[in-house]
């Protein structure tokens, strides 16, 4: 078997199809990585097989009746993931940039372990609540480095398809909990929680820093190890030369060296950045209020709200099977399409599709057709669900995590993903907490009419404003996204250092 028969099929196929090639054990720090995003994925999607079943679950020795888990506390352990994914991207962002990329992996570990453990020895509701905060600390801490260390250790070639393949592997462990939660005990389930971090903290601890941030600290001697080790070059003269082109790009972008908040006013203030920040900024918000998340930690409930003929157990295994198998040919297709239609293509059919399911609901809550006469086109309404969960995965949920790591450079990058990865958890944190309110105030044909609507107006915004980084160098990105700004920067490194630079085997190289 070879090294790469651990990935998935897509991305090994679009491996060979490129000139980027790598040394048996990267792929195996690839699939390490993915360990981390298969845990992650559990993770978040704890709550769909746990909140359908509240009134029949045991948590530990306790049982969590339907009056003890209505309304409120339901909203409560399904929106709290957001405020910890929050605080966890903060403190990624922190240990990320002063102790490395792989410290901030490891750490991502620690959290979910905590409240997993604190879930099975205590049974208590409230701890729910902090294991739900701790989980999403370890989710916000996964989601912004794991993007982060994937784009500074692949090639233009195979960047998208490797971060889309983390992507698959986070709707992997999705369809895991999702398939195997209606039918295990709840103690069962957390245990699978307390697993999964365990083995990729272990396994976490044999990846290599990036050569980017081994560079940023001033190891030119690491770096040059590890870039040997991540990719495989034909001769030490072409190792010396991507070092050198590294080294130019780092001192480019740290020319300021800024403290966290600093860099948050540059992110903000600085106009080479401001049409990245827009773009990420657009695409999160309306991911967020299309309802991806509330469909995903709701769906049992909105299944037996809906009087759909079909079983909650076997709707949540359609869901998360159809899911990871759109993660698969979301890998495909990234590289191939280009980032900018699949953006587009997927809000539009999302918005259709969430707007089929609006329909269903409109004449039921709103015509008020009997449940007998509506029931048995139920199946319609869910069809129009897992279409619009196709669309979602193949393009928008997906690419947005690769997005930010493209378009920002080196000494902003950590504070722009934390940025984004806050900005979407306030906007997930309300959806998901005030759903519950909402749909009784205007019914699910409100709530579906309104996550329709967001959908289309992302495809909107996607074709305004977002650019095709696809089968681009992150330089070329940023002299993309920067314009003269890109141009100046360099200027003004060139003028500060006053003199040629000299690369790693001693020679002086001229910077062009």
């Amino acid at each position: 078997m070879g090294p790469t028969s651990r990935l998935s099929y897509p991305l090994r196929k679009e491996l060979s199809k490129s000139n980027y090639s790598v040394k048996r054990y990267s792929w195996s720090y690839i699939t390490i990585m993915c360990l981390a995003s298969v845990s992650a994925g559990v993770s978040l999607s704890w709550t769909t097989p746990v909140l359908p079943a509240t009134d029949a679950r045991h948590l530990g020795t306790r049982r969590l009746t339907a009056t003890e888990c209505q309304n409120g506390q339901i909203s409560w352990i399904a929106a709290l993931n957001s405020p910890g994914f929050m605080a966890g991207s903060l403190a990624a962002s922190f240990v990320s940039d002063h102790f490395g990329r792989r410290v901030a992996i490891l750490s991502s570990a620690l959290p979910a372990v905590l409240g997993t453990i604190l879930v099975l020895i205590f049974s208590n509701v409230w701890l729910l609540y902090v294991m739900r905060v701790l989980s999403g600390m370890g989710n916000g801490m996964v989601g912004t480095v794991s993007t982060i260390y994937l784009a500074e250790i692949s090639d233009k070639d195979i960047r998208g398809a490797l971060t889309v393949s983390s992507r698959f592997m986070f709707n992997l462990g999705n369809f895991l909990v999702i398939a195997v939660g209606p039918f295990v005990s709840f103690n069962t389930l957390n245990y699978m929680l307390l697993a999964l971090p365990t083995v990729y903290f272990i396994s976490c601890w044999f990846i290599p820093e990036t050569p980017y941030q081994s560079l940023k600290d001033g190891k030119v001697e690491r770096a040059r190890k590890n870039l040997k080790r991540l990719k495989n070059y034909s001769t030490e003269k072409e190792l010396d030369e991507e070092l050198t082109l590294i080294r130019q790009d780092v001192r480019n972008e740290t020319l300021q060296n800024l403290l966290f908040f600093e860099v948050g006013k540059e992110l903000l203030t600085g106009k080479q950045y401001r049409r990245a920040v827009v773009i990420c900024a657009g695409i999160k918000i309306t991911q967020s209020l299309s309802g991806f998340l509330v469909i995903q930690q709701y769906l049992g409930l909105i299944i037996k709200d809906s009087k759909m003929q079909i079983d909650v157990s076997t709707a949540l295994i359609i869901f998360g099977a159809v899911r990871f198998i759109s993660a698969v040919m979301s890998s495909m297709l990234s590289d191939r399409l280009g980032r900018r239609p699949l953006l587009i293509y997927s809000y539009i059919g999302t918005g259709l599709c969430l707007g089929i399911v609006g329909a269903y609901f409109f004449c039921f809550e709103i015509l008020l057709v009997s449940e007998e006469k509506i029931a048995p086109y139920g199946i319609i309404a869910f069809i129009g669900i897992v279409l619009s969960i196709i669309f979602s995965t193949l393009g928008f949920s997906s690419l947005i995590y690769i997005l930010p790591a493209e378009l920002f450079p080196l000494n902003v990058k950590s504070v722009a993903m934390t940025s984004t990865n806050i900005f979407g958890s306030i906007a997930s944190f309300a959806v998901v907490k005030v759903y519950q309110q909402v749909k009784d105030w205007v019914g699910l044909f409100g709530v579906f009419t309104f996550f329709a609507s967001m959908a289309l107006a992302g495809g909107a915004f996607s074709y305004l404003f977002v650019a095709e980084t696809k089968g681009k160098s992150l330089r070329e990105i940023l002299v993309m996204m920067q314009g003269p700004n890109y141009v100046e920067i360099t200027g003004n490194v060139n003028k500060a250092t006053g003199e040629n630079e000299t690369d790693v085997t001693g020679k002086a190289s001229e910077l062009k």
